[in-house]
């Protein structure tokens, strides 16, 4: 009988992958060294893949070598050259992209990957075990810190070199080899790392820096790095003066992509477990340094690294954790009045940056709101000048009337358009139309139940939130093609999207994007590597024919279409189309336009009603409401409700949100997030006791999957006497 690793050799077919004929002889010597102990099939072996490879073209082979360098446990008669230690922290989606982009890179190297998941709530484990095999999965019981999963992944890594890489980055195949022909030729060479860039292909300042001094991190934290990003001054921090197309001798290597030798490590010690998230980069480069050796920028290989999945660059928290990263460097490293300058330094930085943080965010949070207030006001006023004197011209309205019910309406208007929609993340047409529709019934409905005495006019009501609606709506327009807003994936009713693939996998993506209610979006195929048979155009001229075609999403197929020439595209690609990568097998598409917001993500895993952000914002109405109502009747309660003083202390907690009246019957951290409850789904928490684990589960998956507001109002009044539980 066949060995099951003959029969895998045999029935391969997957991968796609263009790879030298040097790899591919490689792959073929791992072959049989890996199989060479069962003698009695050496031979027969050898004979079948001499007839592969006369029988097969280059790509057949390329792809046969690269599945087979994958599936194939590695003995020990071959050195392991690399180890690759990935942490990952609730970004399953981008984890999967990036472990599909590694398996390529490894087939020019002898490698090993390391996963260590810092107790992501994700289910992530659950999701990338079965598609990667090969990989080694670690599970920490608690969110550990960065530096001490890496620490803790490199206990178990065997090769020579360790590359300390992040979940959300794409890898080019020859990155690996790239690096590690660099170390074998610059035998000072401590670690290095590549040039990186983002989503929307721009340029990382991280991939090259200098050590942290006062006025280096004065600078970058007040912004004046950023202002002068060349000079030699101010721009020190990111060596911003040093040419990113060349190979430099730098100080600080960024964690996204840190290559070093394990000897090196033995050394000079592993990453500083003080360090919780940002800073221990710096550290281990410092010693690294310190030791000795050399730390490298290799601009010869880029990765994409969709930054911000983990920490929101442009947030106020990432400036205290760097901070506080900062502030440990600076005690280990630094004494005497340099720290003391220092620490002042930063202090003074933080404050700065913590002013025009907290500006920043007043004005997306508070400043679009105040805007549509004007606009709603100056609406109502406008229309009823006109009413007054057009319409109904023997009418005098008291003005006191009108300074009192003309801010309510307005307050009324936002509170219902919030409701339906008008301030989601994303811009959308139809949210307007829906959002003004709903406030303008709202008004309505309240204008109706008003007293005679406090009535005014309906037409003024409507006409003024037509009028409203028109001026909302060029307003949303104007900031969305500023860029001030964002659209989403789905923001252009008409179709958009455009993939880069070969034919079949051009079907598989279109059947992916059609199932997830985006097939009405897909322009068509984009040809590659010379073939454009059933393409609406080809990837060579797509800056041409992107505006032409009005396209807005390029999704790259990763498979035929390499993963380097992905990365060169999404570096040299000038056009206004946003990029989306999905590995040819996967079950995600991922994509980042900014190197500070967090990533658009489109999977075929289930989605959850629960988790949609209307439903969302009625599921706290409807708990508002609730509590108000039962506030107002409170003294009725003592007859109604086992336990009323209880019932008292849930109606303040869910008024202020620290409790929602129906939820999980226990925590579920793997699906939407939900504050504790009073009820569980079915009502009672005392109830549910008796179920077995997995019948708990799938009480709560079924309630965040096909969540309705109706269903809370139906188990809040049905079970109203144990509110007080």
């Amino acid at each position: 009988m066949l060995t099951p690793s003959l029969l895998l050799i045999l029935k391969s077919r997957s991968l796609n992958l263009v790879i030298s004929s040097a790899a591919a002889l490689s792959a073929l010597r791992r072959v049989f060294l890996n199989i060479r102990k069962s003698k009695c099939w050496s031979l027969a072996v050898v004979r079948l893949c001499g007839c592969f490879l006369r029988s097969t073209s280059n790509h057949q082979r390329s792809t046969f070598f690269a599945e087979v360098s994958l599936r194939l446990p590695a003995y020990n008669s071959l050195p392991l050259t690399l180890s690759v230690i990935i942490v990952n922290y609730n970004v399953k989606y981008f984890l999967e992209q990036c472990l599909y982009s590694v398996s390529k890179a490894s087939v020019e190297t002898e490698t090993e990957v390391i996963v260590v998941d810092n107790h992501s709530t994700d289910d992530s484990l659950c999701y990338l075990r079965p598609k990667f095999p090969q990989v080694k999965f670690i599970r920490n019981e608690t969110n550990s810190g960065f530096g001490k999963a890496c620490n803790r992944g490199l206990q178990e890594a065997t090769g020579k070199y360790v590359l300390f890489l992040n979940p959300d980055t794409i890898v080019a195949e020859d990155s690996f080899s790239t690096c590690v022909r660099f170390f074998e030729s610059h035998f000072d060479c401590g670690a290095l790392g590549v040039k990186m860039i983002d989503g929307s292909g721009c340029f990382l300042k991280e991939s090259k820096r200098a050590f942290p001094s006062p006025l280096t991190s004065l600078f970058k934290l007040s912004g004046l790095a950023h202002l002068f990003p060349t000079s030699k001054i101010f721009a020190r921090y990111h060596l911003g003066y040093l040419d990113k197309e060349n190979n430099h001798e730098v100080d600080v290597l960024a964690g996204a992509f840190l290559m070093t030798k394990k000897e090196v490590l033995q050394t000079v010690g592993a990453f500083d477990e003080d360090f919780f998230m940002y800073g221990e980069d710096v550290d281990l480069s410092y010693r690294i340094q310190k030791a000795g050796y050399k730390n490298y920028y290799l601009a010869e290989t880029s990765i994409v690294h969709f930054k911000g999945e983990s920490t929101k660059r442009g947030s106020l928290n990432y400036v205290l954790m760097f901070y506080r990263a900062m502030s440990v460097f600076v005690k280990k490293h630094y004494g005497g009045a340099r720290a003391s300058v220092f620490h002042f330094s930063i202090r003074m930085a933080i404050w700065l940056r913590a002013f025009v943080s907290a500006f920043v965010k007043l004005i997306k949070w508070v400043g679009i709101p105040a805007i549509d207030a004007v606009i709603i006001l100056f609406s109502f006023l406008a229309v009823k000048e006109a009413w007054v004197r057009y319409v109904r011209t023997d009418i005098v309205y008291p003005d006191k009337l009108l300074l009192v019910s003309f801010p309510l309406f307005t307050l009324l208007f936002l509170i219902a358009a919030y409701y339906a929609g008008l301030y989601d993340r994303f811009y959308k047409r139809r949210s307007v139309a829906r959002s003004t529709v709903v406030a303008t019934v709202t008004l309505l409905t309240v204008y109706a139940l008003l007293p005679e005495q406090y009535r005014f006019s309906r037409g003024i009501v409507v006409f003024g939130a037509i009028t409203a609606f028109l001026f909302i709506s060029f307003e949303r327009w104007l900031l969305a093609k500023a860029a001030v807003l964002p659209q989403p994936l789905d923001a252009s009713s008409r179709p958009h999207i455009v993939i880069a693939a070969s034919k079949a996998e051009y079907n598989r993506v279109e059947n992916f994007l059609g199932e997830k209610g985006f097939g009405n979006r897909i322009i068509g195929r984009i040809g590659i590597n010379g073939s454009q048979t059933s393409a609406i155009a080809h990837l060579n001229n797509i800056e041409n024919t992107a505006e032409a075609l009005n396209a807005k999403e390029l999704v790259f197929c990763a498979g035929t279409l390499s993963y380097k020439e992905i990365i060169a595209l999404t570096e040299r690609l000038r056009t206004k189309l946003k990029f989306r990568y999905h590995a040819a097998g996967s079950s995600s598409i991922v994509g980042s336009d900014t190197s500070t917001e967090s990533g658009e993500i489109l999977s075929a895993e289930t989605d959850f009603a629960l988790a949609l952000p209307s439903n969302r914002r009625l599921k706290r109405l409807v708990d508002v409401l609730a509590s108000l109502l039962f506030l107002l009747i409170f003294p009725v309660q003592f007859f109604l409700v086992k336990k009323p003083m209880k019932f008292f202390a849930n109606c303040v907690a869910v008024l202020f949100g620290v409790k929602t009246w129906v939820g999980y019957s226990n925590a579920e951290p793997s699906l939407p997030f939900v504050r504790k409850s009073v009820l569980a789904p079915n009502g009672k928490k005392e109830v549910v006791v008796s179920f077995s684990d997995n019948n708990l589960y799938l009480l709560n998956y079924w309630y965040a999957r096909n969540y309705e507001p109706s269903l809370d109002i139906k188990t809040i009044f049905s079970h109203y006497k144990d509110l007080g539980g």
